[in-house]
């Protein structure tokens, strides 16, 4: 049949897959992409998503919309249960609850997400560096987080915290070099030793590229999913931590707030004002069980292996 003799108008029919157009589709699917929508179809995952969402934008609206400031004491008020003029109550000093827990949430949260950058830092460094150089980088490396691992590090920091005088920055500080970064640091070492033989850090090495720009250029992009989900999961850690010193007197202090310290206070009137530790104790609740879904659902979203997330 002559080429002249066929229409160029006639699409073909719309059953027959046209598999050129799909697969150049497919690897114009950017990475990113593909990550984003297994996240998607993980509905425990969303739903932790939208819970901590809710959670921040309380935390950071939280102290606009309250009808009175953290630190102001309505001596008309003391120790009264939730109403329209107090919504979560009053403590026995007459603060109001609800201004309360969003200031404290808001103090958990910058010390969570401090303490998570700052330990997902120091251990991806420190891990990466020890497998790649070896020797005695690695020797040293390995002695001191082995040796961390031995000592009761919550005690010192409960020392330190203590003299610090309750600034959350230092309890930051303290909580990512004290008890924060051994742990995952030996968990990427031990990822990296397999990574450092691979053929393109050879070629890489062979090249001249200095052990530095080798690390931060082809080792820790390739544990990149291992990191966030190691700062989803060290957010959680760090609330815990902040939570169980301010309990126990040693973290935040007055006039300061956070979720800890609210708990600490209300748990000596949870049988006369069970108010004063349910809705710190609500809030903290909601914030670790969200981090923990989305932590979930960044697992498998970003691990190749996992059938958790769906096709594509």
């Amino acid at each position: 049949m002559s080429t002249d003799m066929i229409d160029p108008t006639v699409q073909p029919p719309a059953d027959v897959p046209d598999t050129a157009t799909a697969r150049v589709a497919r690897k114009r699917l950017s990475k990113w992409t593909l990550y984003s929508r297994r996240y998607a179809r993980n509905r425990g995952a969303m739903i932790g998503l939208g819970i901590f969402v809710f959670i921040v934008l309380f935390a950071v609206f939280g102290p606009l919309i309250a009808r009175y400031a953290h630190e102001h004491m309505d001596f008309l008020n003391l120790s009264t249960g939730p109403s329209a003029d107090h919504w979560f109550g009053t403590n026995s000093a007459g603060n109001d609850l609800f201004a309360q827990v969003a200031v404290g949430l808001q103090r958990s949260l910058m010390i969570a997400i401090t303490v998570s950058v700052g330990v997902t830092i120091v251990s991806a460094l420190v891990g990466t560096a020890a497998a790649y150089f070896g020797g005695w980088t690695e020797r040293i490396a390995l002695l001191v987080i082995h040796f961390m691992m031995v000592i009761p590090s919550f005690l010192i920091l409960a020392m330190i915290s203590n003299k610090s005088g309750g600034d959350w920055r230092v309890i930051a500080l303290i909580m990512i070099f004290v008890i924060g970064w051994y742990f995952p640091a030996r968990i990427i070492w031990t990822m990296a030793l397999s990574l450092r033989e691979r053929e393109y850090v050879s070629a890489a090495r062979y090249m001249g590229v200095s052990g530095m720009r080798i690390v931060l250029r082809h080792l820790l992009p390739n544990i990149g999913s291992l990191l966030v989900i190691n700062f989803t999961l060290g957010v959680v850690n760090a609330v815990v931590t902040e939570t169980g010193l301010s309990y126990l007197g040693f973290g935040v202090k007055i006039p300061d707030v956070s979720l800890g310290a609210l708990i600490g206070s209300g748990s000596g009137s949870l049988s006369t004002a069970p108010w004063l530790f349910l809705f710190p104790a609500a809030a903290l609740t909601l914030l670790t069980v969200s981090m923990a879904l989305v932590a979930d659902g960044l697992r498998d979203a970003l691990d190749p292996t996992s059938a958790a997330g769906g096709r594509a």
